[in-house]
């Protein structure tokens, strides 16, 4: 039997540092031009402020901080994730039931990270597990999948498979040891969205595989033309709930990154699962996030008014980079995922002789058995500061790049 020190010292090992250090390592011996400012694109850390509505619905609960708050969540968090649910992605009330279909979390990434070490088990039909990525992804995916001694598959998610991935294109073996799969939708950081019968087929393959689908819709609420089908939504319309988990945050929807306040909701034997398992070691959520997280579920102006604001921001950056690096306006999400040709490079470059921040496309994707990587042409720029910050720094990467 493996000793539990080697065992955790090889995931420790296979993680390796994540995209931030590697990018603090490629920039830190860099000086950018001493007359510039600093102009961070690196990080989707929303910039705008989130409505009066957090700060007054924490006042008015603050009496609630000395309490613990129930694992569960409070019922009128509950209801109002449900009714939320209902009205975005026209489920049929009933459908969802708060007792049975949500829970609260501390932000999604802790959920996403517990929740993969409940699923993953030791093996599946006598053989290692699969955990199935996009590649690009969100790095808590990968970091979930590793420490849960799961084998990570990433698929590719590039202009040719529309920036989605392709789940069903791999082969059968790998299927029948996938006890988990992850997708982003919107993508980040190609900002493209699964249509419902790209989540029915998902769903399809799930059911037939046996893995768990889960569906992180935390950029949901960001979108240009056209919001997003759920895959709640998807699924109820289906008559099945079975297999899938979606997750959704409050950070990008309500600029409350600040606040951790989120939700999973899904599969209720999964739900009742997760209960159980986030009751020994998650966080519990304190009643007056809780309940502003409530309160700005059960309003949409703010969320109208922010999405305009993201929209002008990306109709700044086109009316400088349109028809340059590869530029698209994205379908949903704040990044722009540009084609440089190198993205390490490129990023090097914007720093030294722009003072700009960007990350590294490779740093986001794995390496291909071919040594290739889906990544290594683009930079992701976040698009979270103001109009004028981001004319500043498009102009700036047109002219250096």
């Amino acid at each position: 039997m493996a000793d539990t020190g080697s065992v955790l010292n090889e995931r420790l090992k296979a993680l390796g540092d994540n995209a931030f250090v590697r990018l603090n390592q490629l920039l830190s011996p860099l000086s950018p031009p001493p007359d510039l400012g600093h102009i961070a694109l690196s990080v989707g850390e929303p910039q705008q402020q989130p409505p009066a509505l957090l700060a007054e619905t924490l006042a008015r609960h603050a009496e609630l901080w000395n309490r613990y708050p129930p694992i569960k969540g409070t019922p009128e968090f509950r209801a109002a994730a449900v009714a939320w649910l209902n009205r975005r992605f026209g489920i049929a009330r009933g459908v969802l039931d708060p007792e049975h279909h949500v829970l609260p979390l501390s932000g999604t990434k802790e959920g996403l990270y517990l929740v993969t070490e409940m699923i993953v088990p030791q093996n599946k039909r006598g053989e290692r597990p699969v955990v199935l990525i996009p590649s690009p992804f969100y790095q808590i995916y990968r970091g979930a999948a590793i420490m849960s001694g799961a084998e990570v598959v990433a698929v590719p998610a590039t202009k040719e498979t529309g920036f989605l991935p392709d789940f069903a294109s791999l082969p059968a073996d790998i299927l029948r040891r996938t006890v988990l799969a992850f997708l982003c939708n919107p993508a980040n950081p190609q900002g493209a969205i699964a249509d419902a019968a790209q989540l029915t087929a998902a769903m399809a393959l799930a059911r037939r595989h046996d893995f768990v689908l889960i569906v992180d819709e935390c950029y949901s609420e960001i979108w240009d033309t056209a919001p997003p089908p759920g895959a709640l939504g998807v699924a109820a319309a289906g008559g099945s709930l079975d297999r899938v988990l979606v997750f959704h945050s409050l950070s990008k929807r309500s600029n409350a990154a600040g606040l951790r306040a989120g939700f999973v909701a899904g599969d209720p034997h999964l739900i009742a699962a997760f209960l159980s398992f986030r009751s020994y070691g998650g966080p519990q959520v304190p009643l007056p996030v809780q309940a502003a997280a409530a309160a700005l579920l059960g309003d949409e102006d703010h969320v109208e008014q922010s999405r305009a604001r993201y929209r002008s921001k990306i109709d700044t950056a086109e009316r400088v980079l349109a028809g340059r690096f590869g530029f698209y306006r994205p379908q949903g999400g704040f990044f722009l995922w540009l084609d440089v040709g190198d993205g390490e490079k490129a990023a090097a470059t914007l720093w030294r002789e722009a003072a700009v921040r960007s990350v590294p496309g490779r740093y986001l994707a794995l390496d291909e058995a071919d040594g290739s990587n889906p990544g290594a042409a683009y930079i992701r720029l976040a698009l979270v500061h103001d109009d004028a910050v981001i004319d500043e720094a498009a102009r700036r990467i047109s002219a250096v790049l």
